[in-house]
């Protein structure tokens, strides 16, 4: 690799660390985060990412659609335990409505690391 490569590269990393635009208490506090656990899941048809998922939050159940489907297989998500942003409006992807956002991350080899609770709880308890 060209030292001028190796430069863009140290360059984009530094980029990816830098935070974003700050946001008050306030504003934070409007995120309802709950944990959920998948009932079901099942690819997206004509997609390579997405998978739908079929969530119970203790008091009602809801779909939503992510972006993990290549990290994890349909049975390996069914039982987990997740995070999820409950309080976001609707949205229609891919011709699915998502009725919230589960939280994750990627790692350095593009992996999907689903953030889940360090021990079983009940579902619908908001995270704080």
């Amino acid at each position: 690799m060209m030292e001028t490569d190796r430069n863009e590269v140290e360059k984009m990393k530094q980029e990816e660390k830098k935070e974003t635009e700050r946001i008050n208490y306030d504003y934070f506090s409007k995120i309802e985060l709950r944990t959920a656990t998948i009932l079901q899941a099942e690819k997206v048809e004509n997609t390579t990412k997405l998978m739908k998922l079929n969530i119970d939050l203790g008091y009602e159940q809801r779909q939503i659609v992510a972006g993990i489907a290549e990290s994890y297989s349909p049975e390996e998500l069914v039982g987990k335990q997740i995070i999820v942003v409950t309080n976001l409006e609707p949205r229609k992807i891919r011709g699915n409505e998502s009725n919230g956002m589960l939280l994750a991350v990627e790692n350095s080899d593009g992996e999907i690391i689903l953030l889940t609770t360090e021990k079983k709880t009940e579902n619908g308890l908001q995270v704080k």
